[in-house]
């Protein structure tokens, strides 16, 4: 069962100052406390590579609301790397933490380590990525993917009523979003046979390696019209192939995530649109049932929670902020 949590409760938590990603200070050592206790201790906050803009919001978001709610903090990177992730988790175990907010390294290589951490009495609440698997998380909190991309779909045909080639990038393999935003773009493409898609290629969510396989399949074909990336970084590695082939105004592009950057690339002109996903709103819901549960042993809500994301477009950008619109 998956609640979602509507948009309005976004627009009452828009307006928030983070800290830097920082550890807060000496993580003490010893045993996790009990449920059903008084809030304090350390939540340990683990999170992809906070060179990316999306990650580091929502490490931030998450230091913020921990350290208004009187916990210390620490902040981590795994890298995507499960194995870093199964050391940092070890490392919150060690160090007694009351809590771990997580954006996980894989749905199915997470499953160990946050199994681990539950049994050693540590609750952990996933953000922004699912697992495969349920009851052992406190609560997976994820944007509406699926919604998310579906919409972006849609704004992107509008764009694109002539038709014409396509190309699609996805992310990595092993994020569950991935397979969902591009399924939820499928949905949306299908019913338009005009769009013919020329080529379907992992970027791995990156924009270096999205530029270069843009850049090569220009160089194939420059006959292509549009192209739709499952995140912002992509996307962005796209422009820039697209305007490195002299191809700019004539190559229609969306992304996904909301990013400040393709925020900027919108207000340009070089990208179309993007989904909005409310990182920071997921990060402070983490934190709050984490807190919850550490003062009264429940999370007060669904293990499964999604929270519906927003297309900017030219129409909304002015009112962009950071991962959120005003």
């Amino acid at each position: 069962m998956r609640r979602r949590i509507i948009a309005a409760a976004a627009a009452t938590l828009m307006a928030v100052t983070f800290a830097g990603c920082a550890s807060g200070g000496e993580e003490p050592s010893g045993s996790a406390p009990a449920p059903g206790g008084e809030a304090g201790g350390l939540i340990a906050i683990i999170t992809p590579a906070q060179e990316n803009p999306f990650f580091k919001a929502e490490a931030d978001a998450a230091k913020a609301e921990a350290e208004k709610l009187g916990y210390e903090t620490s902040v981590a990177s795994h890298d995507d790397d499960p194995n870093k992730q199964s050391e940092l988790i070890d490392t919150a175990i060690s160090n007694g933490a009351a809590a771990i907010i997580l954006d996980n390294a894989g749905a199915d290589a997470s499953i160990g380590p946050v199994q681990k951490a539950e049994d050693a009495g540590i609750p952990v609440f996933l953000i922004d990525r699912e697992i495969n698997e349920t009851g052992i998380a406190k609560s997976q909190i994820v944007a509406n993917n699926a919604q998310g991309a579906a919409a972006v779909a849609e704004e992107w045909v509008a764009a694109l009523p002539d038709g014409g080639k396509y190309i699609e990038l996805t992310g990595k393999e092993s994020d569950t979003n991935a397979g969902v935003r591009s399924e939820a773009f499928a949905s949306v493409i299908s019913q338009y046979p005009n769009l013919e898609q020329v080529a379907k290629e992992t970027a791995n969510w990156s924009q270096d390696e999205a530029f270069q396989k843009i850049e090569t399949l220009l160089q194939r074909d420059r006959d292509i019209q549009g192209i739709i990336a499952g995140n912002d970084t992509m996307a962005l590695g796209a422009v820039a192939a697209v305007e490195a082939a002299g191809l700019t105004g004539e190559v229609v592009i969306a992304g996904f995530d909301g990013s400040p950057d393709a925020v900027e690339a919108i207000k340009a002109g070089t990208l179309l649109a993007t989904g909005l996903q409310p990182a920071v709103l997921i990060s402070q819901l983490a934190v709050q049932q984490a807190d919850a549960f550490i003062t009264s042993g429940e999370t007060g809500e669904d293990e499964k929670q999604s929270i519906d994301c927003v297309v900017i477009n030219a129409d909304n950008a002015d009112s962009y902020t950071l991962f959120a619109l005003e």
